[in-house]
């Protein structure tokens, strides 16, 4: 297996990888590592760097379904929570408890038995050093999969090579507001587009799928996985930073008339980009794309509404994007990988992105974890629809 890290800046984000696992074993302090329980699994053995929403919510069903997970996080309290009382997780009206196999990030030295999988679902920033933790805790011939908002598996695939790295594009959502517990907050037949970045048909996709599938319906193969990965950017796009800049949930940002027209430019935005790499651009949660282009330049918007409509009322409860979560809890977001990312890649190609700069320097000049939610912060963005 390769792995080639590159030049001082991955020398730096391995230290800043070791300052975090230093500063989460403090806070866990030491504990014992996790007993063998002697139990038969099912299928590959699955290790998830970051049990949160989406990590959590996996790993959990995944676990529940009879397969050997191993779930590692940073959240001290959390794993307490799961070591003591297993892992609660609730979807609509049903609520189950797993005894989920979560360790701390400092107990992971006791691992012995690689894992055929890895999960990376951490938050885009911190891409890097999660992969290099958990690189001598894969099987030679073993894949690491991205879990992850945005699109991070070049980056991924810098560190462990392509050839090691399948991608996942995740199209629940789930929330973890407190130890202990993860919720589903949404509807959707969909769940995840397993696939290879080449889109190759191989057995290990395949297994995956599979593997995957018996833990949650609606699990298929793409070989189009970097068009469903800008698809699901575009949705990320519009929903994320505006629900963090606003604090509406997310089925209000779909259909609330304050941030539709803006949430229509920002996917029309993301759409024109992903196409201008060459990519063809999957569905958005079964709407398709050219319906928000379209729409973005004055055709047909009553229908993209009506579409709409039907999303947010599969998006279930009204839950927080992970990108509100962060603000509320005054931590760093991903915007830089979402929007930012977006600018960027506009600029490369010539295609231009005025809404998605302008939520941008909403969040960067606010400031790490000081962002307050509040719609009228979309000012400076709603004075674009008039030009």
């Amino acid at each position: 297996m390769r792995f080639g890290l590159r030049g001082s800046g991955y020398r730096n984000l391995a230290r800043a990888g070791i300052a975090r696992y230093i500063s989460a074993a403090l806070l866990a302090g030491q504990s014992e590592p996790p007993e063998t329980t002697g139990d038969t699994f099912m299928g590959p053995r699955i290790g998830i760097i970051g049990g949160g929403a989406i990590g959590g919510y996996t790993g959990g069903m995944l676990t529940k379904a009879g397969h050997d997970v191993t779930i590692v996080d940073q959240w001290p309290e959390h794993v307490a929570a799961v070591k003591a009382n297993g892992l609660t997780i609730r979807h609509n009206d049903d609520e189950v408890n797993v005894p989920a196999n979560y360790i701390n990030i400092n107990e992971l030295q006791a691992v012995d038995d690689p894992f055929d999988y890895v999960f990376v679902a951490v938050k885009s920033y911190d891409t890097e050093w999660a992969a290099i933790l958990m690189r001598r805790y894969l099987k030679p011939d073993g894949a690491y999969v991205d879990f992850q908002n945005g699109i991070n598996d070049y980056r991924l695939a810098e560190i462990v090579g392509a050839e090691n790295a399948l991608g996942c594009v995740i199209t629940i959502a789930a929330g973890c507001y407190e130890p202990g517990i993860v919720l589903r907050t949404d509807t959707n037949p969909l769940a995840y587009k397993i696939g290879e970045q080449d889109g190759s048909d191989t057995a290990r996709a395949r297994e995956l799928v599979e593997t995957v599938s018996s833990a949650s319906e609606g699990t298929y193969f793409t070989d189009n996985l970097f068009g469903e990965r800008w698809a699901k950017l575009a949705i990320n796009c519009m929903v994320n930073p505006m629900a963090g800049i606003t604090g509406l949930t997310s089925d209000k940002i779909r259909t609330d008339p304050r941030v539709r027209d803006i949430r229509t430019q920002v996917g029309a935005e993301v759409i024109r980009v992903g196409r201008a790499l060459g990519h063809q651009i999957g569905d958005l949660l079964g709407v398709p794309a050219q319906m928000f282009v379209d729409a973005a330049e004055g055709r047909n918007i009553e229908d993209l509404e009506i579409e709409m409509e039907k999303v947010a009322a599969n998006s279930g409860v009204a839950g927080r994007a992970s990108f509100l979560q962060d603000v509320i809890k005054h931590r760093r977001t991903e915007i830089e990988f979402l929007n930012g990312f977006v600018s960027e890649q506009g600029g490369k190609t010539g295609v231009p992105t005025p809404f998605c700069d302008a939520l941008v320097a909403i969040v960067r000049e606010a400031g790490v974890g000081k962002l307050e939610p509040d719609p009228d912060n979309l000012a400076p963005v709603a004075t674009l629809l008039n030009k």
